[in-house]
């Protein structure tokens, strides 16, 4: 495999459609705010892009040099552990996107802000610093929070939370309309992703140490856990749509949990870890058309 090619599995394309979702979820939100800038989209589009690429080359990096990665993972091969690149050209490969993403996440702050709100500016860019240190201590070094079973609750944070509440501050300087309850939303759908991931690994990671919630709760409450994470997904949106809508087309965007729900009953019926494997690009998936649909209805 030729470099490019190396680099570009190692950047995890498949996983970016669920990182941005919580971006389009924020815009569709201010655009009833009547606060939504197409600059500052696609500027969190692109730095939101930064971190989960720069999460996946530090997640390749962790768990290669810690031997997580091995010859026995159930999921697709990474780049370090199939030898396409060297620790040193990933770990070249996650400052320099760290640069870009903080070079892009200044610009989306001024974007927001301007010169005119020095403290807001002050707070978001380091919170731009965090979400840095979060994607790479996933796995890197000795207190990789991602091996002490809290991968989950970062997720939420980051990819709910701040994600969602942060971008829809950055459009309209307030936290009002109910924002909290898709928020919730997108951070347990992205949350149900990793799980499950960790659900998919969770034989081998146990070997080699690697607590996950997945490897803590153990088969089948592990099970139990991830249904609760769809269904309390499900039902912050449905309050969301139902507290600030008075259309049933609002509510269209509900469509997207079908597909989740089949996913629980799949989840219960599997025995095999490796069977999961694809249940995580329609969970993946099924997010980022929650996301697109929760735009579209917005619009019309």
């Amino acid at each position: 495999m030729n470099k490019l090619k190396a680099w570009v599995s190692a950047a995890r394309l498949r996983t970016l459609p669920l990182s941005v979702s919580g971006i389009i979820v924020a815009g569709a939100a201010a655009m009833l705010k009547d606060s939504y800038s197409s600059f500052v989209f696609f500027l969190a589009i692109a730095t939101t892009l930064g971190f989960q690429i720069l999460s996946n080359f530090a997640n390749d990096y962790g768990d290669g040099v810690k031997g997580t990665d091995n010859k026995n993972r159930v999921g697709p091969a990474r780049a370090l552990q199939s030898g396409w690149l060297t620790a040193k050209e990933l770990k070249r490969g996650m400052i320099v996107t760290a640069i870009i993403t903080l070079l892009l996440a200044s610009m989306l702050i001024f974007a927001a802000f301007g010169n005119e709100n020095f403290l807001l500016s002050f707070i978001f860019f380091n919170l731009g610093i965090a979400a840095v240190i979060a994607a790479v201590k996933y796995t890197v070094g000795k207190s990789a929070y991602g091996y002490k079973a809290m991968g989950d609750i970062f997720v939420f944070i980051f990819f709910g939370l701040v994600g969602v509440m942060g971008c829809y501050f950055l459009f309209t300087q307030s936290l009002g309309a109910f924002i909290f309850l898709p928020a919730i939303s997108i951070g347990l759908m992205s949350t149900a992703v990793l799980n499950l991931n960790n659900m998919r690994d969770r034989v081998e990671d146990a070997k080699v140490n690697k607590n996950t919630l997945a490897v803590v709760l153990g088969e089948h409450r592990v099970k139990h856990y991830h249904s609760s994470l769809v269904i309390v997904s499900f039902l912050a949106a449905f309050c969301y749509f139902f507290l600030n809508f008075n259309k049933w087309t609002a509510f269209l965007p509900l469509i997207a949990f079908i597909p989740l729900f089949l996913n629980i009953l799949k989840v219960y019926k599997t025995k095999e870890p490796q069977q999961l494997d694809p249940e995580l690009k329609k969970v993946a998936l099924s997010t980022f058309l929650f996301a697109i649909l929760f735009f579209v209805t917005t619009l019309i």
